[in-house]
């Protein structure tokens, strides 16, 4: 990725008017730690976590009309914009500050409607959803525009914490807005997951920010969330695809052989998440999927599954003794 010098206002706004995080640096040639700045810039521009974001530069006396607009009074000042929206600022020479923000506002990503496959039923989609990111924040409009008062205070309680989530707009779909109610047993919005699991609304997220308990709810590294992970289900399958759509062949074979045992299991779409499923292979140290546990332990592979199936140990595997 690189740093864009703006030298029109066109240019402004196309660089800041997408759903991408934008970030624009308003600089003077004379000011010496604008250079800095413009380093600090580079290295963030480089960063693969950072991948979705935009950066840009312009002379703030060259365009004078975007600085007064956006109240640039000194250099350098960096704003950070999404769909032409100022959702954060950084007045002065801060690298740490800067990164800070811009690595929080980068994680507050919008998962975009995604149209269930016909063979993929309702719970199953949620399931992914809650899962799609280690906090998962399903409210009205968008972390730059929410659409309601207590999407709008909850934002903003998580954004006091420095928590880094992911939101999905129950607005951009209904099949999802009136679902999740049934799913989570809760009726209204927003709702707030961590690790898959509901904690709540703004009033028991409130709740546990006043309490301190939030920061002990949060994902601490990916190992906390693997294991979160693991330990939802008494059984739980990492596959490729869901039950209903397995999208290889020894996802499809070791569905089989569960559904067959009629034992309630929970499953995980390693292709839906990259982090798990790159994380999950040191974790377990075991290479491949599908990847079975029971009560947080690794059993093993398609082939292993098989085996006990075969000799017909799987079900005492499956439920063990307590």
């Amino acid at each position: 990725m690189v740093v864009i010098s703006i030298v029109k206002t066109e240019e402004f706004k196309d660089l800041t008017g997408g759903e991408n995080l934008a970030v624009v640096h308003f600089y003077a040639d004379w000011a010496e730690q604008c250079k800095d700045m413009n380093d600090v810039m580079v290295e963030l521009s480089n960063n693969p976590e950072l991948k979705d974001v935009k950066f840009g530069k312009l002379l703030a006396e060259d365009i004078p009309e975007i600085s007064m607009e956006h109240k640039i009074t000194a250099v350098p000042t960096f704003l950070l914009l999404r769909k032409g929206k100022l959702v954060d600022r950084v007045d002065g020479a801060n690298a740490a500050v800067l990164t800070q923000k811009v690595t929080r506002q980068a994680s507050k990503v919008m998962i975009p409607p995604i149209a269930r496959k016909p063979e993929q039923s309702l719970e199953s989609r949620l399931k992914s959803l809650t899962n799609m990111a280690p906090v998962m924040l399903f409210m009205k409009g968008n972390p730059a525009e929410p659409k309601c008062g207590f999407s709008r205070q909850i934002i903003q309680l998580l954004n006091e914490q420095n928590v880094s989530f992911k939101t999905f707009d129950i607005l951009q779909d209904n099949e999802v807005r009136e679902g999740l109610k049934k799913f989570s047993d809760w009726p209204t919005y927003p709702q707030l997951y961590i690790n898959g699991e509901l904690v709540g609304g703004l009033d028991i997220v409130k709740e546990l920010v006043t309490s301190g308990e939030l920061k002990t709810m949060l994902p601490k590294s990916l190992e906390d969330r693997l294991k979160g992970l693991i330990e939802k289900e008494d059984v739980m399958l990492f596959m490729k695809g869901s039950p209903e759509q397995p999208r290889c062949g020894f996802s499809r074979q070791i569905i089989e052989i569960l559904n067959s045992t009629k034992v309630k299991y929970g499953t995980f779409d390693i292709l839906e998440d990259d982090e798990v499923r790159q994380g999950l292979k040191e974790f377990s140290n075991w290479p491949t999927y599908p990847q079975l546990y029971v009560k947080g332990e690794l059993v093993g592979g398609v082939d292993i599954v098989k085996e006990l199936h075969e000799t017909g140990e799987l079900m005492s595997v499956l439920q063990p003794s307590s």
